[in-house]
């Protein structure tokens, strides 16, 4: 692990995996980055900077929680760049960290290259995610032997009525097939600092109509990935995000669900790589 200082001066830490040009890896959560190994194989690539966002992995809690914010930690992502001495950077972004990088290439658009969207958050730009959407794609996998429990607990949670294992139950659903391999990937994933993932999104923390009048004139660009199956981030809203961008390329994964490297690595690092170039 390498560590850099924040502009609070809060101790954050990144990975490095893989040779070649650097390309700054954001992970949703915010949990330990970890989870995105190397990305299915990208990193025969791309050399991979891998950040803890703060208060996650390996990264220190900050003084103030409310440091937590999205928008806050846009200056985290501009000091790793500087840190790392780039002109500019390319950035992938999964989940969840995607409303960061967002939040990033509309606040520092001339700092970005090229900008990757992993089956990403769209809380940033205002698209809804609503449950007839989620249910749509979750009745794609009807098949599945563990389908009747799991989309039993998807409907409570629609319905307002889910519990702590109802969400639990619904794991399967997040993956593009649920063996013990995946089991284990989803939740390493799982974030543990509840106070960084409350107050990520507080109030204040997007501003969507400005970061989509940002992005309109954002002229670098900007791979979607969306995976078949995935509840968290369908590719409905996806594709809603992709229309924000004047140079946005949108793939949809078959099979995948919210960790397509997990799911056909190849087919994964064969779209990021050719997109990255």
């Amino acid at each position: 692990m390498t560590f850099f200082a924040a502009p609070d001066g809060t101790r954050l830490a990144y990975r490095e995996v893989g040779d070649g040009e650097p390309v700054i890896c954001l992970p949703g959560g915010p949990a330990d980055s970890r989870y995105l190994g190397d990305l299915g194989g990208l990193s025969a690539h791309r050399r991979l900077i891998l950040l803890d966002l703060r208060g996650t992995g390996l990264s220190a809690l900050p003084a103030d929680a409310a440091s937590y914010r999205c928008d806050r930690q846009v200056a985290d992502v501009e000091a790793l760049r500087e840190h790392l001495g780039l002109p500019r950077a390319d950035v992938l972004a999964h989940s969840g960290g995607a409303n960061l990088a967002l939040r990033y290439a509309a606040r520092h658009p001339r700092r970005v290259g090229r900008l990757a969207l992993i089956t990403p958050g769209v809380r940033a730009v205002g698209v809804r995610i609503d449950g007839p959407m989620r249910r749509a794609r979750a009745l794609r996998r009807k098949g599945e032997p563990w389908f009747p429990a799991a989309f039993a607990a998807l409907e409570a949670i629609t319905e307002g009525t889910g519990t702590g294992s109802d969400w639990e139950a619904i794991a399967p659903f997040f993956c593009g097939r649920w063996d013990a391999e995946a089991r284990l990937h989803h939740a390493a994933g799982q974030p543990v600092n509840g106070e960084a993932v409350a107050h990520f999104a507080a109030e204040g923390a997007f501003d969507p109509e400005d970061t989509r009048a940002a992005l309109a004139a954002f002229a670098n660009p900007v791979l979607l990935l969306a995976g078949e199956y995935d509840l968290n981030s369908p590719p409905e809203a996806v594709t809603e995000c992709a229309g924000l961008f004047p140079r946005a390329s949108l793939v949809e994964q078959p099979g995948a669900g919210h960790y397509p490297w997990m799911d056909d690595p190849g087919r994964f690092v064969a779209t990021v790589s050719a997109f990255l170039g």
